[in-house]
């Protein structure tokens, strides 16, 4: 039985948790889950990712974050899971799914001051191919293949920090930040959200904590659980910002400033 949530919000979103990938660390997402609780939590995609070679990569603590998300929404918190790029393999087989979540391609969000946001994943904004099941798979395998190789070089190394990234995982990083080079794909998603009526966009898919007004809208991007360790909170006041989770045991701290703007008023 674990203690009480330390902290709660009007809604959290946590995108790009990829349970069942080499590169996920179930151990701060659930430390993160068990600490902090919400009104609404949405799913923002790419939640489950198994359909790596031979099997995936999956534990007691990934077992242990669907549970304690399926006893989030059998006490009465609303989860929403929104439809990734990664999850189709999942959602082909819903048994992996914990009972009483929600499974939908898109979602709007009334925060408590009235605004209105879309909430998607995003790989909408990627160009025809990158959308595809056939080009997913195959960066989700060369993912997981160089994940593979960093952890055997690792092992070489007497003295390793787990928490300090090496040259692997920061190309990895690289690549997904050259997937949204630019702003190309923030017109895109705001553009949407603006087509829709709504007063901005809260999305995943390209692992980069992001939250501003640049283009009209509040566009935010919640980050990932394989490398930021970011989700989006919703005060109850309706104010939006993005916290990470350092380590387990850990509490909120505010991502890097000069990055973001951190609220939102």
């Amino acid at each position: 039985m674990h203690p009480a949530p330390r902290h709660h919000h009007r809604a959290l979103f946590l995108s790009d948790l990829h349970l069942g990938a080499l590169g996920c660390r179930a151990d701060r997402l659930l430390d993160f889950l068990q600490n902090c609780s919400a009104d609404t939590i949405y799913l923002v995609g790419d939640v489950l990712d198994i359909w790596h070679p031979r099997r995936p990569h999956w534990g007691p603590q990934q077992d242990a974050v669907l549970g304690l998300l399926a006893a989030r929404a059998a006490s009465g918190t609303r989860v929403v899971y929104l439809i990734g790029n990664h999850d189709a393999e999942a959602l082909a087989e819903p048994h992996h799914l914990p009972p009483g979540i929600a499974i939908v391609t898109q979602a709007i969000h009334v925060s408590g001051d009235g605004r209105s946001y879309l909430v998607i994943h995003g790989d909408v904004a990627d160009g025809r191919w990158l959308r595809s099941h056939v080009a997913t798979r195959i960066g989700s395998r060369l993912d997981n293949g160089l994940r593979v190789l960093d952890r055997r070089l690792s092992r070489l190394r007497r003295e390793m920090d787990r928490d300090r990234r090496s040259l692997i995982e920061a190309a990895l990083a690289g690549v997904n930040a050259l997937m949204a080079l630019g702003s190309r794909h923030e017109r895109k998603l705001t553009a949407l959200a603006r087509a829709m009526d709504q007063d901005g966009v809260i999305c995943g898919h390209f692992h980069k904590p992001m939250l501003h007004r640049r283009h009209g809208l509040t566009y935010a991007n919640c980050g990932d659980w394989v490398d930021s360790f970011t989700a989006l909170a919703e005060d109850a006041d309706g104010h939006l910002r993005l916290i990470g989770w350092a380590a387990p045991a850990s509490a909120p701290i505010p991502c890097n400033s000069a990055k973001l703007e951190e609220v939102l008023p």
